[in-house]
């Protein structure tokens, strides 16, 4: 597991950052002051707005007695990675280093909003694999070929296989499990279903939804 950590300001598209814990302590203080004629003068409130670092994980897999060359990173993409930006600069960044160094590249792609940063440019997938959340795999030592996943809305996450060197076999990754686990631990289930997503889903995919989540009585 690799972190990067980068610095969001209020400039720019809004993000929302979520941090696991995060304490903070806060004093508002002061006291009104008189000038030399004897006009009071308003008690103002400070505010204190601080740089929130952004940490970023992702998994590396590195090849044992090799010096730890890195073979293979899985990157789950974030809003920052999404939007204009140092963290959507950094991940871009990063891209272009991997295909030069023939690093395999696993891009989960399970955000409907912000802009496309995929390894594989929107215009070169073909409309059938322009579903909502998508995933996209560059191997090392085929820098100019993709393997693309259809991931729609009403259909469980598929497993995609995640390379290794260009000798091993494929390792299988079940996506749907590892979010199911994610969705348990982080105790998710206390979600408002009653709220529309942002953004909409499209009519159809909005429809089967509401059907879903009536059907499961949470809504």
């Amino acid at each position: 597991m690799e972190e990067r950590v980068f610095v969001q300001t209020d400039e720019g598209p809004q993000c929302s950052v979520y941090p696991d814990v995060r304490v903070t302590e806060r004093g508002w203080g002061g006291a009104s002051e008189a000038t030399a004629v004897g006009t009071s003068v308003a008690e103002p409130l400070v505010v204190h707005v601080e740089d929130e670092p952004v940490t970023e994980s992702f998994i590396e897999i590195l090849e044992a007695g090799s010096g730890h060359r890195v073979i293979t990173v899985i990157e789950v993409l974030s809003p920052a990675n999404k939007v204009p930006g140092e963290g959507q600069e950094l991940y871009l960044r990063k891209q272009r280093e991997r295909k030069e160094g023939r690093v395999s590249l696993v891009e989960v792609d399970l955000l409907r909003s912000g802009q496309h940063v995929l390894a594989l440019a929107r215009g070169h997938i073909p409309p059938s694999h322009r579903t909502p959340y998508q995933v996209c795999v560059r191997r090392g030592w085929r820098p100019t070929a993709f393997a693309v996943y259809r991931v729609p809305l009403r259909e469980r996450l598929p497993t995609i296989a995640i390379p290794l060197r260009e000798t091993d076999a494929d390792v299988p990754l079940d996506l749907q499990t590892l979010l199911d686990q994610a969705y348990r631990n982080g105790r998710y289930d206390d979600i408002d279903y009653h709220s529309e997503p942002d953004p909409p889903l499209d009519p159809a995919d909005a429809a089967w939804a509401d059907e879903l989540l009536r059907r499961k009585g949470l809504r």
